[in-house]
């Protein structure tokens, strides 16, 4: 595997493997970097690599109403690998060098985004020497950093609302800026707690993270392993990845989109995805999965 280092990673608070529908990320291939602030509205995109640019492209990207016509392709050569970053309208061309933290340009929300997806830069590794611009093929990612699971009951309160999405209060992050958290599910029939990531169910398949004490989840004798969430099992993981059960996510008994999962080193809260909601700041909700 390769991956980025937890000082790399800690530049970034929030980031997801699995919280996507596109095919670089299967098998947790790629990962999705959400910077600081989404303020400004197009903020700056700080390298997680250091290299040389070796190409920039720039692809048409389907029509949505809140996004710009066209993504672009950043590539650069960190001297091991290739990585690709997407999602960045580049302000560096080939023959650049840059270091890790540098500004590779501005981060843009294309018509590849969903609409409750905030802006962030997607990021996978091809080995050098292979074609730079497919999406498929990327190398698998590890994530060395521990990850605390989030013991969750399913309740909270509003705090935050958009078009599409609501973010409760709950769980809450019980050291923020110290070290990154997810919401906890249960792995096998031992009660393994581990870090569940992804869209669930709403993309075809999601991760178990990194256990407590950074202990990497590994399959158990070639079998599967049922994953458990809000005590009903959401899906079976093969290793780290896992395919999602034909399960339901409700709100107040309300079915809905479903529940966006990722990974965060500041202040959490579950977020609930469901465009044209209802729901407003203050409102208590309790989540179940059938």
């Amino acid at each position: 595997m390769v991956g980025l280092t937890p000082e790399v990673l800690s530049r970034y608070p929030r980031f997801s493997v699995y919280n996507s529908p596109y095919v670089a990320h299967d098998n947790g291939s790629a990962i999705d970097l959400y910077p600081d602030s989404e303020e400004p509205r197009t903020p700056l995109a700080p390298s997680p690599v250091a290299g040389e640019v070796v190409e920039t492209r720039s692809v048409t990207a389907p029509s949505k109403p809140y996004a710009v016509a066209h993504d672009h392709l950043i590539v650069v050569d960190t001297g091991d690998y290739l990585a690709r970053m997407l999602h960045i309208a580049p302000s560096v061309e080939p023959g650049d060098t840059v270091a890790v933290g540098d500004s590779l340009g501005e981060l843009i929300r294309s018509g590849f985004f969903a609409p409750w997806v905030a802006n962030h830069i997607h990021l996978g590794f091809r080995e050098r020497g292979t074609n730079p611009v497919r999406a498929s093929g990327s190398l698998p990612l590890d994530v060395p950093v521990e990850i605390e699971p989030l013991a969750w009951d399913g309740t909270g309160r509003v705090v935050e609302t958009g078009e599409t999405f609501v973010v409760l209060d709950s769980p809450t992050h019980p050291a923020p800026g110290e070290r990154f958290a997810g919401i906890e599910a249960v792995l096998g029939g031992d009660g393994t707690r581990v870090v569940v990531d992804g869209g669930l169910p709403h993309y075809e398949g999601g991760g178990a993270l990194r256990a407590p004490e950074g202990r990497a989840v590994s399959p158990r004798d070639g079998e599967f392993a049922p994953v458990s969430l809000l005590g009903t099992r959401i899906g079976w993981a093969d290793g780290r990845t896992v395919t999602w059960d034909d399960v339901e996510i409700r709100a107040n008994g309300e079915s809905i989109t479903g529940l966006s999962l990722f990974v965060s080193v500041e202040q959490f809260g579950a977020k609930l995805v469901r465009p044209g909601h209802d729901f407003s700041v203050g409102d208590s909700i309790s989540v179940s999965v059938r």
